[in-house]
């Protein structure tokens, strides 16, 4: 298939505007859609302005990556199984019960890849939403719907060079008022007003804070820092997502490296005074940060055992490290 999408930052280059990361700018005529129990053309996949996830934000998703590996002639998924079972998590508790089940929607993944056949890294995703039409606020006695798309994708942000981050004003929704170890569509605006805060103030990233003015997570990533030869993570009950990433690169850090992680309490200070600092998720991947709130991290490039811990994260993503096999499905196109 054709890839005809083309990024914001080829966009906005052609304008003379800043160039801005490589997010892209779909096609609504390219590709194939699972759309309420059918695959159909781009195109055909739409609903009505009255629809109830499009005035409340009643809906919830997932972004999962696959990885393009031109050696092994095979497109690998990645925690694909992993991500669906969060997944089925947010909809319960949006009060959704959705007809596909997590293996239905493991296998329609699947089959959507291979009828795209997209021969370079892409991006999936799954969205589950209350398609009632109706404004009343409730989320009770409504209609469920589901769609899954992908489109190729690389590198979300630059994951070499080191990221330029500041911690946010605003401060990371608590779990008391939003279910933040859900991934729902209406919370993401707690991201996007930090998001357009950071980059207007010439940052890459923002980091949350939690209303006790600890460290919670990026605007839609995971945090860790490296202190001391250990590796530290905010826990549980600091209103984070519990990332497919961050589980990931927990294991990764204590059976390959060989290392500790600690979750816990991160304060703001404890940032400036880390050895290292990365962000990670489907999106960011591992991507090292290099200041935060203009002060240096370590030595101001992008830390060692992070990048170490980065090659050996995109090498398991791409299906090159045996050891980590159950964590990709692998789709060929022959």
């Amino acid at each position: 298939m054709t890839q005809t999408y083309q990024s914001e930052a080829q966009e906005n280059n052609q304008t003379g505007k800043v160039e801005s990361p490589t997010v892209p700018v779909l096609n609504p005529e390219e590709g194939y859609v699972y759309f309420e129990g059918r695959v159909v053309p781009m195109g055909e996949a739409k609903i009505s302005i009255a629809t109830h996830a499009l005035q409340y934000g009643t809906a919830c998703f997932e972004g999962i990556r696959g990885y393009w590996n031109e050696e092994h002639e095979k497109l690998y998924i990645l925690k694909l199984r992993a991500h669906y079972e969060r997944m089925a998590h947010s909809w319960n508790t949006l009060m959704m019960k959705p007809k596909e089940s997590v293996d239905d929607l493991c296998a329609l993944t699947a089959e959507l890849v291979r009828k795209h056949g997209y021969r370079s890294d892409v991006y999936i995703r799954p969205l589950a939403y209350k398609a009632s039409r109706t404004i009343k606020l409730t989320l009770s006695s409504l209609e469920d719907a589901l769609a899954i798309y992908l489109f190729p994708m690389g590198n979300y942000v630059d994951i070499s060079a080191g990221l330029n981050v500041c911690t946010s004003s605003w401060r990371r929704a608590s779990s008391n008022a939003m279910p933040v170890r859900a991934k729902v569509t209406g919370a993401y605006i707690n991201s996007c007003l930090a998001v357009d805060d950071a980059t207007a103030a010439g940052f890459d990233e923002a980091i949350m804070l939690t209303d006790d003015g600890t460290v919670s997570e990026g605007s839609s990533c995971n945090l860790f820092i490296i202190r001391n030869g250990k590796f530290v993570t905010p826990a549980l009950s600091e209103d984070i997502l519990e990332g497919i990433t961050r589980n990931a690169l927990i294991e990764m850090i204590e059976k390959k490296f060989g290392m500790e992680v600690e979750q816990r309490r991160i304060d703001r200070t404890e940032l400036y005074a880390s050895d290292e600092v990365f962000l990670c998720g489907t999106g960011v991947q591992v991507s090292p940060v290099t200041s935060v709130d203009r002060r240096r991290v370590g030595t101001g490039q992008p830390g060692a055992l992070t990048m170490q811990l980065q090659q050996a994260y995109l090498a398991a993503c791409k299906g090159e490290d045996p050891q980590y096999s159950e964590w990709v499905t692998p789709v060929s196109y022959a």
